[in-house]
């Protein structure tokens, strides 16, 4: 299927639930969602899963997916790069990107359901998550992307992980001012990354190549809220040749014929954020095509083999397609998260010129 216009207040709920059971039917009795039936979760993709329960209003099985992310927990605040079940599967790293998402579930879940007995429950795994992270923060304001097995940081940082870190410090202060958890060293960590994100691409794919052909690379600074309307607009517009096919979705990488329904879920909700709603709504309409009877959405389309690769209809693909419904429609109070930026008790403006 293909040609689905969403509009504000008109959430496909019937079309959209086999979707939310696809990701329920997939997880684990422990809370656990793995990418699919036999595989294995990554702190960052399970969020993304357990949101889209959240919209889907399963809020008890999205509750039980955050405990179970809390039962992993190490002692430094941070998650192994994947699990299966209780059992590590990468020793190799742990990366801060995945690590401070949480901050994003554990707010997103809150707006909807207003939960503050959970919001309280979860503080201690949010604290000590964004602990982690921030002791991996440089002079200059840059974070570095993981550490390995032996705990020693990997010293160069990713333009879409730091943006991704970006939003979540703006969750987790979120989280702080509610709980009344003073953390103003959260937001003066968030201020250096901001400024760097912006200011310092000299900081970023220091010893490896450019990620820059990586379409993420280009729309998450847009989607984190790190630049300005304006910028955003612009940034958008300088690329969107480069990776949008009409009528298809948004490649994965500018230089292979692959488009991937996530990234386009994403650069939805970026586009949104940029204030072009037009084609947020053309983008999403494109993707319906990919999906399958149960609910369940394929990965991406490789155009010059016209084949769906890889052969995998992953959770995450299924949370971000709620995720691009739900910001499209404001279906529920957790919509305009990743199209706007809050932060509660700070005018943001008056904080984005005070670094820049």
């Amino acid at each position: 299927m293909s040609g689905l216009y969403l509009s504000r207040g008109l959430f496909p709920t019937e079309f959209l639930r086999p979707t939310v059971q696809f990701i329920l039917n997939t997880q684990q009795d422990s809370g656990e969602i793995p990418w699919f039936e036999g595989g294995y979760a990554d702190p960052w993709d399970h969020v993304e899963a357990a949101m889209g329960l959240s919209i889907g209003g399963e809020h008890d099985a999205a509750r039980k997916a955050y405990e179970w992310l809390y039962s992993m927990q190490l002692v430094d605040g941070s998650w192994w790069a994947s699990y299966r079940g209780e059992v590590v599967d990468n020793r190799e790293r742990r990366e801060t990107n995945f690590v401070a998402y949480i901050a994003v579930g554990i707010w997103h879940h809150f707006l909807i359901t207003e939960d503050r007995d959970f919001l309280r429950a979860m503080w201690p795994m949010v604290d000590k998550a964004i602990g982690f992270v921030l002791a991996l923060q440089t002079e200059h304001g840059e974070i570095h992307w993981s550490v390995d097995g032996e705990g020693k940081p990997k010293e160069d940082a990713l333009m879409t992980g730091c943006s991704s870190i970006y939003k979540s410090l703006e969750c987790a202060h979120n989280i702080a001012c509610t709980l009344e958890e003073a953390r103003p060293h959260w937001l003066l960590a968030r201020e250096r990354l901001g400024h760097a994100l912006r200011h310092k691409p000299e900081r970023f794919d220091r010893t490896w190549e450019s990620k820059a052909r990586y379409s993420m690379d280009w729309f998450y600074p847009v989607l984190a809220g790190v630049l300005p309307p304006e910028e955003s607009r612009a940034r958008i517009a300088s690329r969107w040749d480069e990776f949008v096919e009409k009528g298809l979705g948004c490649r994965c990488v500018s230089d292979e014929p692959w488009v991937t329904v996530a990234e386009s879920c994403e650069l939805v909700m970026a586009l949104l954020a940029a204030g072009d709603h037009a084609r947020a709504v053309e983008v999403y309409s494109w993707l319906h095509q990919w999906r399958l009877n149960d609910g369940s959405y394929w990965t991406g389309y490789q155009m010059v083999e016209d084949l769906l690769w890889p052969d995998e209809k992953p959770t995450w693909t299924a949370g971000a397609i709620l995720l691009a419904a739900d910001a499209l429609t404001e279906h529920t109070a957790a919509a305009k998260l990743f199209c706007s930026v809050q932060l509660l008790g700070v005018d943001t403006q008056e904080r984005i010129s005070h670094v820049d």
